[in-house]
């Protein structure tokens, strides 16, 4: 498959190993030779196939599709809307499951969780609106007040609260949503209204609610839903190629990565426009786009977790019902996935940005100029919304680091580290693995690393220099 030896270009070995200011003792070792070819995806037939199974081509063409020419946010909402209407999909799947060894007391509690990690991300991208003029009041909204309290017939409207002496506040629930049926199914009921009230509580901070049965208890006006989301257009995809096979593993599997590209294709949105962001120089949105794309990766690794709640036996039939094959030549199935190759190679790419972000050209010589910008900005603290952006950088690669970290374990686990050895060893700490590769490569701002070193060296000398005093004081 992918022949993969990935690295962080790194700083120069010409590069001081001695902080010039602040200490003649302490050495930063930075690796200079780590060589390694660019990361890339599987072979396009193995890419092709897993796009397949996941009828990805029609899934983008939801992505893609543009209603709303003046909602700069359309891109970022609703793929991240469709995942989550996905995940309503998958509730359904699990309580539905005949299975009575299906643990669905745990995938309860996982896809309670999943679903309010998305709602707080949906929730994010939509209080920005609020925030930023040129983007509020350019949302496909329906306002309450329009109905003047009356209901429809149709059966989407119902009566929220009303004052004496006033007009009620009527709110309008989706009709193609899959959440307001669940929440009149007595096994998903419970669930289904932890989710509407989490929806009521993460949506306070919007100028809008999503409309799916929350109590809209302040009579927001609610966004286009069914405009946006493509509900009924989404679930048309709920058969995949393999339908036929018999097995109920094959839903849920199918499910599971349907809203994991989703994701992936908002995180491919959200780094272009923290690309643009940073060349505009609007550092402080740019630092925020960084730190909502790091939890889109730590939510990535939480959806691959759903493997561990799969019935090892029933799984490892469809894998082989699926003709899903490792070879010795083999690297991670992660790696099928083009979209997540893309948002890794992108997201390493962001280090380049920061002598941009500094105000600094790199030395061709080696020097450690860009670390002494970072140093004094740390310092003097003029700027804080760069030293926001650079720690959300770094957060970034931390928690992409920790997703294939993850991956690596998860393949073991659910597959066996038998069957994980027939891929590229998986298991050892050869620097040809792939996975550990990425999380064990050096860091990808190394000037960054060396710059709190440093800085961190500094005060321990300086608490020393200072208890020394104190000692000397007290003695006379």
């Amino acid at each position: 498959m992918v022949d993969l030896d990935c690295t962080a270009k790194m700083v120069s070995p010409d590069m001081p190993k001695k902080s010039p200011k602040f200490s003649n003792k302490l050495q930063v070792s930075i690796p200079s030779a780590f060589r390694a070819g660019d990361l890339s995806s599987a072979p396009s037939p193995e890419c092709s196939a897993y796009e397949h199974y996941l009828r990805l081509s029609e899934l983008k063409k939801l992505w893609d599709s543009r209603e709303f020419p003046n909602w700069k946010n359309e891109s970022l909402i609703r793929p991240a809307l469709q995942a989550l209407e996905l995940t309503f999909r998958f509730v359904s799947t699990v309580f539905s499951d005949p299975r009575p060894y299906a643990n669905r007391r745990e995938w309860k509690r996982r896809l309670e969780s999943l679903t309010t990690n998305q709602i707080q991300l949906v929730a994010i991208l939509c209080e920005e609106e609020e925030e930023e003029g040129e983007m509020r009041g350019t949302a496909p909204i329906f306002d309450l007040s329009s109905s003047n309290g009356v209901l429809a017939r149709d059966g989407s409207f119902a009566e929220v609260w009303k004052v004496p002496g006033a007009t009620p506040v009527v709110s309008r629930t989706s009709e193609a949503s899959l959440l307001p049926r669940l929440a009149t199914w007595p096994k998903s009921e419970d669930i289904a209204q932890k989710i509407m009230y989490s929806i009521e509580c993460e949506m306070r901070g919007c100028p809008y609610t999503l409309g799916l049965g929350e109590p809209n208890l302040v009579g927001k006006p609610n966004l286009e839903y069914d405009l946006v989301c493509k509900p009924s257009e989404l679930h048309s995809l709920k058969r995949n190629p393999f339908d036929h096979v018999e097995n109920y593993e094959n839903q849920t599997l199918y499910t599971t990565y349907q809203i994991l590209e989703s994701w992936i294709y908002t995180a491919q949105q959200l780094l272009k426009r923290i690309a643009e962001r940073i060349e505009e120089r609007d550092l402080e949105k740019a630092s925020s786009d960084c730190w909502l794309l790091e939890r889109i990766w730590k939510l990535l690794a939480d959806i691959e977790d759903l493997h561990l709640l799969m019935d090892p036996d029933d799984f490892l039939r469809l894998k082989k019902q699926l003709s899903i094959k490792s070879s010795p030549e083999s690297e991670p199935f992660c790696f099928r996935s083009r979209g997540l190759v893309e948002i890794t190679k992108s997201s390493k790419d962001l280090k380049q940005k920061v002598p941009y972000v500094l105000g600094v050209e790199v030395d061709p010589k080696g020097g450690p100029r860009v670390q002494e910008a970072v140093m004094k900005l740390y310092r003097e603290k003029v700027g804080s919304e760069k030293i926001h952006l650079l720690q959300a950088l770094q957060a970034i690669e931390s928690a992409l680091k920790r997703f294939f970290y993850a991956y690596k374990q998860v393949v073991v686990m659910v597959m066996g580290s038998s069957e994980a050895k027939v891929s590229r060893p998986l298991l050892s700490s050869d620097s040809t693995d792939s996975l550990s590769q990425i999380f064990m490569e050096p860091t990808y701002y190394p000037s960054l690393d060396a710059a709190k070193t440093f800085l961190g060296d500094f005060w321990d000398h300086q608490h020393g220099a200072y208890a020394s005093n104190r000692s000397g004081r007290a003695r006379k």
